[in-house]
């Protein structure tokens, strides 16, 4: 399908945050970003971060106690073999979310409301990014670029429990008009459900399964399935940090 179709301005989803080089989080209040704790700085200290064309100042990261990142050894198998099952394996029990306070809070884009539901099975949503595209025939090229222009595509939640939710990316004529999947990139970025014409964040980009070699297979390629933070599975996790972060009143 046409690319210009998917193509958002800016000013339809504020709240984006994007993360250094790629990925992305969401302004969930006024002073925090929710994001999928992969899309952190390896080697370094996270210091700011874009929301509306604006860099905010980091005032701390707080990662998931759950959260482990990818052993290396995995990753020279898999490159190895292309064989990357066990890469899957980790993956899925791994609490992939991270919390970022801001310096100050932000004033001139309203955060985005969270999910209150636990019943996203069969929802459609809205998935929003910068990361890379191409066609479902074909696939992207996993070596980028993973930072384009905003885009905005829709998908149907196929199954939701524990940490995860998950949708297919389906062929003509079985899916969505501007059906669309996660790109390298998007991690991090809003899946978005409609409430009450409102449309409220339920997750957070994370992984995908890329079926055959992985050496060779191209991400973004029709029938592969995506698996999504599920934030409300961690709502008591990030109601908590923000509360224990929050300044504390003056005693009498």
């Amino acid at each position: 399908m046409e690319d210009a179709r998917y193509r958002i301005p800016a000013s339809e989803f504020p709240a984006l945050a994007d993360m250094p080089g790629e990925g992305h989080g969401v302004l969930i209040a006024p002073q925090w970003v929710v994001t999928a704790a992969h899309t952190l700085p390896m080697h370094s200290e996270l210091e700011q971060i874009v929301i509306n064309e604006q860099s905010r100042l980091v005032e701390r990261v707080v990662t998931h106690p759950g959260y482990r990142t990818l052993p290396q050894p995995l990753i020279d198998q898999a490159m190895a073999s292309g064989e990357a099952m066990l890469i899957v394996v980790f993956l899925a029990a791994s609490d992939d979310i991270a919390l970022v306070k801001l310096a100050q809070p932000v004033s001139d884009v309203v955060p985005v409301e969270r999910y209150a539901g636990s019943d996203e099975a069969g929802r459609m949503l809205k998935l929003i990014g910068k990361g890379a595209t191409a066609t479902g025939d074909t696939g992207h090229n996993p070596h980028g670029p993973n930072r384009t222009e905003l885009r905005r595509a829709f998908n149907t939640v196929s199954s939701a429990y524990d940490r995860w939710f998950c949708y297919v990316f389906d062929a003509p004529p079985e899916a969505l008009p501007l059906e669309g999947t996660l790109g390298n990139g998007d991690s991090g970025g809003p899946l978005l459900i409609e409430v009450d014409g409102r449309w409220v964040v339920a997750g957070l980009g994370a992984w995908k399964i890329v079926s055959g070699d992985v050496r060779t297979a191209r991400p973004g390629r029709y029938g592969q399935t995506a698996c999504n933070v599920r934030l409300s599975h961690y709502a008591d996790w990030i109601d908590s940090v923000i509360a224990e972060q929050a300044p504390q009143a003056p005693r009498p």
